[in-house]
């Protein structure tokens, strides 16, 4: 599938993403998503509000996966199917793809209540916009106490860890696994990224921790552990990888040579040192290091230059979507 949508995309942009749509929904729909995670996965597609009626409930999410404080907007594109009424909440023109969004979310919900499967248990669990009743409730389904210590693992969306509850979840950052795990297990051969240990009324931060974790992982590091970011995870939570920070930007618009130069300016003990590493003149080298301060609008080797550019580094592995070591982009590797 994903050799034909890139070739598609190449001969027609427009039907390439159409495409990308509907291997989406079907990816969801393969790994056992729910209801609750198909409205998720139609919002961060479309980039606005998304919303469902069904099993006489009501439910919008936004883009971010929360839901929304602010009042429902006019649905549009709206579309019927069996299990209810599924929309947008497009201001303006319809977006390129929001005809498609809508009926292959419609589709999705569909199929679900054909199959009559489970209602999302651990889907409910990990989700920070549920309140404690509701988390509390899918809890006991599991047979777990709201203090119970438990961790979530997030992998791509095939791998499957030997244990029992896991459910296909969509992310601002990509379709991913989320795993329940209430023992300590060897680690996965293939990447992952393991929550925080927590109590299970606890979950939805765990979750959040595994996917910083996940997105961190490269080949050196297939596995990393979120509790060994420590206040570094306080600063990718609130990391938006659509808009990141200017010192980010920067960052990613350098070229490979003036990346490389910059690294060993911040790491050398002084500019000839680093210009000795580099094979440069000094001089060559110190008209680089004041180029690169005016385009990052920072002194990369002062002190606080050097924390201002380890955190746009650290965040730049989060944002970027074609590192290798982000396996989870596009669900599948």
């Amino acid at each position: 599938m994903q050799e034909l949508v890139g070739r598609l995309t190449a001969l027609d942009p427009e039907a390439g993403e159409s495409l990308k749509v509907i291997a989406y929904f079907d990816a969801l729909v393969a790994g056992g998503a729910g209801p609750d995670a198909l409205l998720r996965g139609a919002a961060v597609l479309s980039g606005v509000v998304a919303g469902a009626q069904w099993r006489g409930r009501t439910d919008r999410r936004g883009p971010d996966g929360r839901i929304p404080a602010t009042e429902q907007l006019p649905r549009s594109p709206e579309r019927t199917c069996s299990a209810g009424t599924v929309w947008l909440e497009r201001v303006g023109p319809h977006h390129a793809n929001d005809e498609m969004i809508v009926e292959r979310l419609a589709l999705s919900l569909d199929l679900l209540e054909a199959r009559r499967g489970p209602a999302g248990v651990l889907e409910t669990v990990i989700d920070p916009a549920r309140t404690p009743a509701e988390r509390t409730t899918a809890l006991a389904k599991l047979r777990l106490e709201p203090g119970s210590r438990i961790r979530i693992v997030a992998t791509r969306t095939d791998t499957h860890l030997a244990t029992a509850s896991s459910a296909v979840v969509p992310t601002k950052y990509g379709i991913m696994r989320a795993t329940l795990c209430r023992t300590p297990e060897p680690p996965p051969a293939e990447p992952a990224g393991l929550g925080q240990w927590v109590r299970a009324d606890q979950a939805p931060d765990s979750w959040e921790g595994a996917v910083i974790a996940l997105r961190l992982t490269d080949p050196r590091n297939p596995v990393v552990d979120a509790t060994d970011l420590g206040a570094l995870l306080m600063l990718a939570r609130v990391h938006d990888p659509q808009a990141p920070h200017d010192d980010v930007r920067k960052l990613a618009g350098l070229d490979a040579r003036s990346a490389q130069v910059l690294r060993v300016l911040v790491e050398a003990d002084s500019v000839r040192a680093a210009a000795a590493l580099l094979g440069m003149h000094h001089s060559t080298l110190q008209a680089r290091h004041e180029t690169l301060t005016r385009e990052l609008g920072y002194d990369p080797r002062a002190a606080q230059g050097k924390v201002r550019y380890a955190a746009a580094e650290f965040l730049l592995r989060l944002t970027d979507p074609h590192d290798a070591g982000h396996p989870a982009a596009l669900g599948t590797g």
